[in-house]
């Protein structure tokens, strides 16, 4: 098993990959959902991401299904302590933006799916211009002093804003942010390298990175001139390019060195990057599980061929 890793500022202590939930109740159904957090779980696996939107946009959900498969399976599991959960509120469109009324009414509603009364991280998803800061962060700080949020973060936020946030916070007494969660992988780097990771330093918190696989591209599945079959395969055809190609054969060579998937290899570059603590990635079969699970670290030279 592999050693846990704890993300600044709060008292987590997590398994170095995170599973992404937006493929509960989308992409695998509840059995197949249950077998995947089992075998998540049994390889020491702990720390897992949804949200309340996730999976909203696949035909006849509503929301919250991700949450309520996660929810089943710790009540069925008996493993809540033993798990770090984090969930969103902002996105679902029954339950939009980060008015204080808003997110009250939001996390009831995740803690009931959730089966919990608490929340070990808890996102507000994406920046809501229209809400004072102050009202934001009063409402989470609600929340936390009720002890059914830990910890509090950001998703999909400027640094501008991210600085502003916490500006606020440390004035009127808040809870602040503890980390931030935007894109970010090898396909994915500017906007993160230039605007999240200096702010990230600055204020002495981590990044959690989504889409750390490219939405699959970086798992080798992709191969030039090859049809593949998924649901993410129209938005992974922008990397279907010199770049892309060129950073996929990298990461197969680094792969057969190690002896690992080119998912760990991908992983690996990111949490050796500065400012990151866990990354981000889901899967929807066991052997996709099996691939990003393995933690590897890289050498100096096959981070620098890779970067």
């Amino acid at each position: 098993m592999s050693d846990l890793v704890t993300i600044p500022k709060t008292n987590l202590y997590v398994y170095p990959v995170c599973f992404g939930g937006n493929v509960f109740g989308w992409t695998a159904d509840k059995a197949q959902s249950f077998e995947l957090l089992d075998g998540f779980s049994a390889k020491g696996g702990n720390f897992i991401d949804t949200a309340d939107v996730y999976s909203e946009w696949a035909p006849g959900n509503a929301g919250g299904e991700s949450e309520s498969i996660i929810g089943e399976w710790m009540q069925s599991k008996a493993n809540r302590s033993g798990m770090i959960i984090a969930t969103k509120v902002a996105k679902l469109s029954t339950r939009p933006g980060l008015s204080r009324a808003n997110i009250i009414a939001a996390a009831e509603d995740s803690l009931r799916r959730l089966n919990t009364d608490y929340i070990d991280l808890y996102y507000a998803h994406e920046d809501d211009a229209n809400t004072p800061l102050e009202e934001t962060l009063g409402a989470f700080d609600e929340l936390v002093k009720a002890g059914k949020v830990l910890n509090i973060a950001a998703s999909n936020y400027s640094g501008a804003r991210l600085i502003e946030a916490v500006e606020v916070s440390r004035a009127n007494g808040l809870a602040e942010y503890v980390a931030l969660e935007n894109e970010y992988s090898l396909m994915e780097r500017s906007a993160y390298e230039s605007d999240s990771m200096p702010v990230l330093k600055q204020l002495g918190i981590s990044g959690l990175p989504y889409f750390s696989l490219a939405m699959g591209f970086l798992t080798g599945k992709y191969e030039e001139g090859k049809q593949v079959e998924s649901v993410r395969a129209e938005g992974v055809s922008k990397y279907f390019n010199e770049a892309g190609w060129a950073t996929v054969a990298n990461l197969n060579e680094i792969a057969a060195e190690i002896g690992c998937s080119m998912s760990a290899v991908a992983m690996a570059w990111l949490r050796q990057q500065p400012t990151v603590s866990v990354p981000i990635a889901s899967a929807r079969t066991m052997q996709q599980l099996d691939e990003l699970m393995q933690v590897v670290t890289l050498t100096d030279q096959q981070l620098a061929r890779l970067s």
